[in-house]
């Protein structure tokens, strides 16, 4: 059983091929019409944290595939009311041919995976947010920034892109360690700009690093965010409170007064440099207006991104777990 808790559960090879499918699935989407590959499978939808673009994306997703989505809130199943977790796991795997669970502890989230007999997605979880990193590759390969990776539905490109520099302004959060196991897989520069106190967690980088011996890539821990952003190609950056830590908001803020996204900072990345953010953003705080509405600012696309990304996943998932598919001509 195969599933998708965090990207280093694949290897470059398979997180290409991933996103490849994403990219069919997104043309065929536009220019075809969606095909239902996925025609009478049943995803079950557990939110134990509250969601816009995760659960509208995978429910949208499903139903273009040709499945149907279920959602349980952790209010309406008996795991928000203290049922084991294996037992839970147990029963809803049973019933169902797939399971996106968004959750706190990632911890919640491995044993669930270890008792479901059907492929778990982590929709997010307090450590890492794997779906959202094959919208934001996506994005990337669509902006031309992008690994020596060709893709003939973007023959245009060449025989690839060119290896970019990712600088990742902000909290050590969720994000910033599924951008570092992205680096580390695939093999990019990832600087990530943190105040003191607030880097990612050490465990994380190391093991991205030793990853980085074989794939080359380079990842960098600072707390000067324009050196950071210095000839960047991508600037990501995240709200500075995520769930959770809204007790602690105005103490982040004061924290992170320096790390503001904003026209002066973008000015040291590459002219043609992207910005990206997950969303929700909160203006004026960890972006200005002036990038998040501006032309380099990708973010729309990027959220639009994670239907067909979230597709791609659910696919390619199917694909090697060997769930039955519709064959579509």
């Amino acid at each position: 059983m195969k599933h998708f808790l965090t990207l280093n559960d694949f290897n470059r090879d398979e997180i290409l091929a991933m996103v490849d499918v994403a990219l069919e699935l997104k043309y065929e989407s536009l220019h075809i019409g969606n095909k239902p590959y996925l025609k009478g499978k049943v995803l079950a939808m557990i939110f134990e944290k509250s969601s816009t673009r995760t659960r509208v994306s995978f429910e949208s997703g499903i139903f273009q595939l040709g499945g149907q989505g279920i959602f349980l809130s952790h209010k309406d199943i008996q795991l928000g009311r203290g049922e084991p977790i294996k037992d839970t796991a147990r029963v809803i795997s049973s019933m169902v041919d797939m399971i996106m669970m968004r959750t706190s502890e990632h911890s919640r989230l491995e044993e669930f995976a270890s008792y479901s007999s059907v492929p778990v997605i982590n929709g997010l979880s307090d450590d890492f947010h794997p779906v959202q990193l094959i919208a934001d590759y996506l994005t990337m390969i669509e902006c031309g920034i992008y690994l020596t990776h060709h893709n003939p539905l973007y023959p245009t490109k060449g025989e690839g892109g060119r290896n970019p520099i990712v600088a990742y302004i902000g909290d050590g959060n969720n994000m910033a360690h599924s951008w570092i196991n992205l680096a580390g897989i695939l093999g990019f520069e990832l600087r990530i700009a943190s105040p003191i106190g607030y880097a990612p967690k050490a465990d994380i980088i190391t093991k991205a690093q030793d990853m980085c011996i074989q794939s080359g890539g380079k990842i960098k821990i600072l707390n000067d965010a324009k050196e950071a952003v210095s000839n960047a190609n991508v600037v990501v950056t995240d709200t500075w409170a995520s769930m959770g830590q809204e007790e602690q908001k105005e103490q982040r803020k004061c924290a992170f007064a320096n790390f503001c996204v904003d026209e002066a900072m973008m000015s040291y990345a590459q002219k043609d440099a992207i910005f990206l953010h997950c969303l929700p953003a909160y203006r004026g705080q960890e972006v200005s207006e002036g990038v998040l509405e501006g032309a380099q600012s990708k973010v729309f696309q990027e959220a639009q991104n994670r239907l067909h990304a979230q597709k791609g996943i659910m696919l390619y998932l199917a694909r090697i777990n060997k769930i039955p598919l519709v064959s579509v001509e």
